[in-house]
């Protein structure tokens, strides 16, 4: 591996981490600045190519290891390469990579032989690197787990293979943020600079006043990526104005949104982009000590920021007087122990601080009074890792992206049920269709799409209706959703909305923390509302029918007041995953309140299971797995499920051998009035109340 630092460009060269020189990013790759030298150009110029894998001489074989290509079984694979190197007696260079976002598709491998563009292959599980690299080596392209080759035009092309820009998952995309994951060593501070990286650093320090980075940042239009959307340059505009010996800047790595991976797979990607990025906003800020609060469930992300900033302060990028312009730059980790509360701002300093993690009121801000008790300024991964390229290519360039209110991109984890999970990254404007459907490839196994919950446990779940909406900050209030940190899961038709709402509220009052009464007591007593929703007649006792009538009618009410008297964000946007299934998906909820039944299937106890006479054998295997003794029949001779007795568990279907068990078909009824204890079609909560109180109410309790 070159190290630049290692390779002075000429007898003159001075530089060292105790005696920065101000033009070493500018010297280490493009020779020296102080003096012509054509040998020292030409020297820095082999270095670059080299680290950019232009020039080599010996083959390389990439390997996914992130987190999620770790969980993919990448180690094996690893293992299998370095197995294959020694048995073959080979000469090649093996690079440990991040996540390139194509996660559907790990472990991922990719093969670069000299003079030839790199090749990138997917779902290699250990059993088939023997043959991808026999094939490769012998100058053949394998089709099968094929995903396409790097475009680069200085190094010859593989004669039919398809590029990797061109593939469905990749070809919507705008990747600046992560244009360096998946494809650089991570710990290799060389190879981010040798791509440009740092070069925003130094030209800040060098000709840029702090006001000055302030105002280019303001005028890219860049918002916060951590949810809240809040200018980024206008808050360090806050800080910078604010009067203090001591301000700190804050990193928030704290990614504690159900279904989120996008912070995680940047750092373990690409950290230098993140801490070039940070010291870019500690200098227009003017603070000279930075903390990245990230979980401890994050182990390889912290390994890798940990060996980030031993490599920027050797390389003196980090640490006293950074590139002898007297601006000095601290980074700690601080490690939190995963409670979502502490994305909250306010929380999140306090946990610095040592304290509980639990919000304070605002004002003051933390730009005002934050860390303690002085000025700090905080944003996610994502943010800081947007601000180099802003301030090396200009505002105009990013704001040209996007749209009127919200510029740039953006990056989302899409899970769920969609064929191609992973990280994504587009423009601000996209929509949700072409997110889903183009660069996810759409529902797997012939399902319909339902919903996307967007934005975490804040956010709400959007409808079919609304899938050509455009991703921006105010287009998805509109539809009582948010942008959030950027967590996209998708639902499809065999999903509860019921039961997703209840999910994201026990995840919500699980994580609150209990400081102000509406989010303490408010999202329990939904909690409690939706689990009477979702429970069956054999669980009900007494007055719980009445409870479950009367608690859905102030389901509305209640939501409300928690979003207006909560202390902080997590409490006034907790109802919203209610209030969004609510308004879209309000026959699902009338489904289970009325007609006691799961459109989906999903809730256990409102499900029941029925025998199809003409496959069943009469073998008795379902029988003896069910738990409740609900299944009766003799052998030889078609079973029956006993409805009251089915506890909707569903061993019966896992029991049985020729596919007879399926749930009971669900008609709705038709008429405009129910018989048997229910209502009018379409009535709900108002409606229900308005009918007793005037003393004319539809409903029987039995």
């Amino acid at each position: 591996m070159t190290h630049l630092i290692e390779q002075r460009c000429c007898d003159k060269c001075w530089h060292s981490a105790e005696r920065a020189c101000p033009d070493l990013v500018a010297c280490l790759t493009e020779g020296p600045s102080c003096h012509t030298d054509e040998a020292g150009v030409q020297m820095r110029a082999d270095a670059v190519a080299r680290l950019r894998r232009l020039q080599i001489v010996k083959p390389v074989v990439y390997a996914g290891a992130g987190t999620c290509g770790l969980a993919a079984g990448a180690a094996k694979t690893i293992e299998a390469i370095e197995a294959y190197v020694r048995a073959k007696s080979l000469d090649i260079e093996l690079v440990r990579v991040g996540c390139i976002g194509l996660c559907a598709m790990e472990p991922m491998m990719d093969i670069q032989m000299p003079g030839m563009t790199r090749v990138s292959f997917g779902a290699v599980t250990d059993g088939k690197v023997h043959e991808i690299l026999d094939k490769v080596f012998a100058g053949v392209i394998p089709k099968e787990n094929l995903v396409g080759q790097f475009r680069e035009e200085t190094l010859k092309p593989w004669p039919d293979v398809p590029f990797i820009d061109e593939h469905p998952f990749f070809a919507p995309q705008t990747r600046w943020v992560l244009a360096e994951c998946g494809v650089v060593d991570p710990l290799q501070i060389d190879e981010y600079i040798a791509r440009g990286g740092y070069r925003a650093l130094a030209q800040a320090l060098r000709s840029k006043t702090p006001q000055d980075v302030c105002a280019t940042v303001e005028a890219s239009g860049l918002r916060g990526r951590g949810g809240g959307g809040f200018p980024t340059g206008k808050k360090w505009q806050f800080a910078l104005k604010t009067e203090s010996e001591q301000k700190y800047i804050v990193c928030n790595a704290d990614e504690g949104d159900p279904g989120a991976f996008m912070d995680r797979a940047v750092i373990e990607g690409c950290p230098h982009k993140v801490l070039e990025g940070l010291a870019i906003g500690a200098y227009a800020i003017g603070a000279s000590k930075a903390y990245i609060y990230i979980r401890a469930e994050y182990p390889l992300a912290i390994k890798h920021l940990k060996e980030a900033i031993r490599q920027a302060k050797e390389y003196g990028l980090l640490g006293h007087n950074i590139l002898d312009s007297g601006f000095n730059l601290d980074v700690h980790i601080k490690m939190g122990a995963g409670a979502f509360v502490c994305g909250e701002e306010t929380a999140l300093l306090h946990s610095i601080e040592g304290k509980r993690g639990m919000p304070r009121p605002r004002p003051p801000f933390p730009a005002v009074k934050g860390l303690f008790g002085k000025p700090t300024v905080i944003n996610n991964v994502e943010t800081f890792a947007n601000i180099p390229m802003i301030l090396d290519r200009g505002a105009e360039w990013y704001a040209a992206v996007g749209t009127p209110s919200s510029k740039g991109t953006k990056v989302f984890a899409l899970s769920g049920k969609v064929s191609r999970t992973g990280l994504v990254e587009v423009a601000m404007g996209t929509t949700l269709r072409k997110v889903i459907f183009d660069i996810g490839g759409g529902i797997p196994n012939g399902k319909a799409y339902k919903a996307v919950q967007i934005g975490g446990p804040s956010g709400g779940c959007i409808p079919t209706q609304h899938l050509d909406i455009e991703i921006d900050y105010e287009s998805l209030k509109t539809v009582g959703a948010m942008m959030g940190s950027g967590g996209l899961v998708v639902m499809d038709e065999n999903t509860c909305m019921v039961d997703v709402a209840k999910f994201f509220m026990d995840f919500i009052q699980r994580e609150s923390c209990g400081k102000c009464i509406p989010c303490r007591e408010g999202t329990l007593r939904m909690l409690e509302i939706l689990e009477r929703i979702t429970r069956g007649r054999r669980s009900e006792e007494g007055t719980d029918p009445l409870e479950r009538f009367k608690g859905v009618m102030y389901l509305n009410r209640l939501a409300e007041v928690i979003k207006d008297t909560s202390l902080c964000g997590l409490g006034q946007t907790a109802p919203n995953p209610v209030l969004s299934t609510l308004r879209w998906f309000r026959d699902e909820y009338e489904a289970h309140i009325y007609e006691r039944h799961c459109p989906a299937g999903a809730c256990t106890e409102l499900r029941t299971f029925a025998i199809d006479p003409e496959k069943c054998t009469g073998c008795g295997r379902c029988a003896k797995k069910c738990p409740a003794e609900a299944i009766v029949g003799w052998p030889k001779k078609a079973h029956f499920v006993v409805e009251d007795k089915c506890i909707g568990c569903g061993a019966c279907v896992d029991a049985c051998a020729h596919d007879a068990v399926a749930p009971r078909k669900y008609e709705p009824l038709k008429s405009k009035k129910r018989t048997e204890g229910g209502a009018p079609r379409g009535m709900f909560a108002a409606d229900v109340f308005d009918g007793w109180s005037r003393g004319k109410s539809v409903i029987k309790m039995n």
